[in-house]
């Protein structure tokens, strides 16, 4: 068995953060090898992630931002176990290295961001890494992106909540209209632009809804329909963007004040993500 000593230790536990008697016990079964040790260290890590598959990580970091061209935008959800992991210097840091390294590559989805080198590692490798040093499970929980003539990014103080949204073009103030169009969503979690964009299956599951809502309250057979379609206008006033209150103003829509600022002006496509979704 090789001779492990106390300076060597400490060395492997600067270059990986890993903890003193994992380090140890990595030098000894690796005979001293450094390379073979950092190895050793990310099996564990991968082992950790594997026996914590069961936890739950509701606490996190989500993260949006734009590149430098405002044509694209991304938000990431990375999720961890505890409140006191997820303002953990190196998370957070890690975090906001794998921002940057998708607005400087665009990946197509979460499997292809995954596999984006991240230094010498790829983005997986490194939180599996992660995983080893905290012993919280932590996974990517969450990815979208948006492509448009002028994109915005929202972070909801806390980043527990972020959203991305898209413009059809690029004029005057629409960093600041696109700005609250992303407030909006953060705020009111709407499923769609507008009524058009709303899938069909949830246009039937609400319909569905609201026949047996009335069917509940004794009103006719032959009614059901005519109520259930009532229920959906509101489902669609409250629901799609352009048809919401606007936060800032409820006596407008957010329809309406897309118009007031510049009636060429179209959302393209938002996402929102939250931890614990």
């Amino acid at each position: 068995m090789a001779n492990i000593t106390a300076a060597e230790v400490n060395k492997l536990r600067k270059m990986t953060g890993a903890g003193m008697m994992d380090c140890k016990k990595a030098l000894v079964e690796s005979e001293g090898d450094f390379d073979k040790a950092i190895d050793i260290l990310r099996k564990k890590g991968q082992k950790v992630a594997s026996k914590r598959a069961d936890k739950e990580a509701n606490e996190g970091i989500v993260l949006a931002k734009t590149d430098s061209s405002e044509k694209y935008a991304a938000v990431v959800k990375i999720s961890c176990e505890t409140d006191f992991v997820a303002k953990n210097e190196e998370f957070v840091d890690f975090v906001n290295k794998v921002m940057d390294t998708v607005l400087e590559e665009k990946p197509a989805g979460i499997e292809e961001l995954k596999s984006l080198k991240l230094n010498d590692h790829t983005i997986e490798e490194s939180l599996t890494e992660l995983v080893g040093k905290t012993g919280e499970k932590m996974e990517i929980a969450g990815f979208e992106s948006i492509k448009a003539e002028k994109t915005s990014a929202y972070n909801h103080m806390g980043n527990k909540l972020a959203t991305i949204l898209g413009l059809n073009k690029a004029a005057d103030g629409s960093g600041d209209i696109g700005h609250q169009l992303a407030m909006q969503v953060a705020a009111m979690n709407p499923v769609a632009v507008d009524r058009d964009n709303v899938p069909q299956e949830v246009i039937d599951k609400e319909l569905e809804i609201g026949k047996e809502q009335a069917r509940a309250e004794g009103k006719p057979e032959n009614m059901l329909d005519k109520i259930a379609q009532g229920k959906l206008g509101k489902f669609f006033k409250e629901s799609t963007l352009m048809s919401q209150d606007f936060v800032r103003d409820t006596k407008i829509t957010v329809g309406d004040y897309l118009k007031q600022q510049d009636p060429e002006l179209k959302v393209t496509g938002f996402y929102r993500l939250m931890l614990g979704e």
